[in-house]
This record gives structure tokens, sequence and C-alpha cells, in this order.
């Protein structure tokens, strides 16, 4: 990765040689990515560690703002909270497309995921992977993005006997090197993921293999 600073939301960097601001635990992750913005450096990749520790934080911001105890409380309830937090999603994005168009660097937004059931309009409902964000910020994280990466394993699967004449399904990794760990790039009815620069379906997770995949190929915004 190229000069990379980390903007934690969490502690999981603690083991990690790396450069990082401190551990955000209120909503000063937009001071840090302001002082990225107008102050002099030389990282070329900011990497925001993670996204749903942050949306809690914002989360945390708003129930301070109104004086309530739970989003799900915020400006009377009826789900008003989660629209109002896309106001600080998009000043996270403004600042992001600051550092980006203004100091040309790179930026990474890591997210844990989430099994959802998801509706079908052309068949029927099945359960796939998506980020650890509501589903409003999701969204909106998602369409700015030029790329959503969903990290996993192969697995294989097979049918065994369960005893009382059933039969029950279990997922084997595919081994190769130890566990052969990928990025998927298109979504499909496993996982959420796109991507703007024409990769294909899947590239092996290291950075050399992503940055090989990603040589020959622009962002599209059509």
């Amino acid at each position: 990765m190229l000069r990379p600073i980390f903007i934690p939301t969490e502690d999981g960097l603690d083991q990690v040689t790396a450069d990082k601001f401190p551990l955000a635990t209120t909503y000063d992750v937009l001071a840090a990515l302001a002082e990225l913005r107008t102050q002099p450096h030389d990282y070329e990749t900011v990497v925001l560690d993670w996204l749903d520790w942050l949306e809690r934080l914002i989360w945390d911001a708003l129930c301070r703002q109104y004086e309530v105890s739970s989003i799900e409380k915020v400006d009377g309830g009826y789900a008003r909270g989660y629209s109002h937090a896309l106001t600080y999603w998009r000043e996270i994005i403004d600042h992001l497309n600051g550092l980006r168009h203004q100091r040309g660097m790179k930026i990474f937004l890591i997210a844990q995921s989430k099994v959802e059931r998801f509706e079908d309009p052309e068949s029927s409902p099945y359960d796939r992977y998506s980020s650890r964000l509501h589903k409003q910020g999701a969204a909106l994280v998602c369409e700015w993005s030029d790329a959503v990466l969903f990290a996993t394993r192969k697995f294989r699967t097979q049918s065994e006997d369960a005893g009382f004449g059933r039969k029950r399904t279990i997922a084997q990794p595919i081994v190769k090197d130890g566990g052969e760990r990928i990025l998927r790039c298109i979504g499909g009815p496993s996982c959420v993921a796109k991507n703007r620069f024409g990769l294909p379906e899947e590239v092996p997770l290291s950075w050399p293999a992503l940055l090989a995949a990603l040589s020959n190929n622009h962002p599209s915004h059509e």
C-alpha cells in the first residue's frame, strides 16, 4: 500500500506497525480527515478502519445532540435518526473527496460483514453478505465508492449423513498455501460487491494481485 496512514475507530491496530491517528472514541474522525486535507504531509493513502464502528460514533453524536439514549429515539423516532446520520456521512465523504481530488490520496474504507435477507424481485429471497452498516448509510457509501470488494475464502460444500435419514451440508475451505483468500469484485447472490475498473469476478486477496488487476484499468462513472 502506498504510504498509508490509518484512522482507527477500534483498537485492532495495536499489534500492527503502521502510522495512525489516535483511536477515535467520539466523532473526531472528521478532525483527522481535515488535518490530512489541510496540513503538509507525504502520505499517499488513508485507511478508515472500521466503517461500522465509525457509524456507532455517528449515532452517539446524534444521541448527544438530541439528548436521547438510542438512535431509534433521535428526533422523535420513526427511523429519523438513520436519516439524520446521512448528514454526518456526507461530511465524511466531502472530506474524502477533498483528499482524493485535491491531495491525490487513495481511499480505503474497511467494514465488517453481516448476513442479510435479500428480497430479490426476480427470484425467491436469499441470504447474502453485506457491510455491517445500516442500509441507508451502506447505500450512500456504496454508491460513492469506485469499488466494493468482499474479502472471503474459497469453500467447497459436501453433504454428510446426519442420522435418522437426514443429510446436512458442511463447508470446508479449499486449501492452497494455507487457505485461498480472495476478493470478490462483482456482486451476486452471495455478497454485495461492485467495481468501476473492469476487474474480474475475483482476484487473490493480496496487495500485489489487486494492483496488477487495476494496472490497466481506470474507473468509469458512466
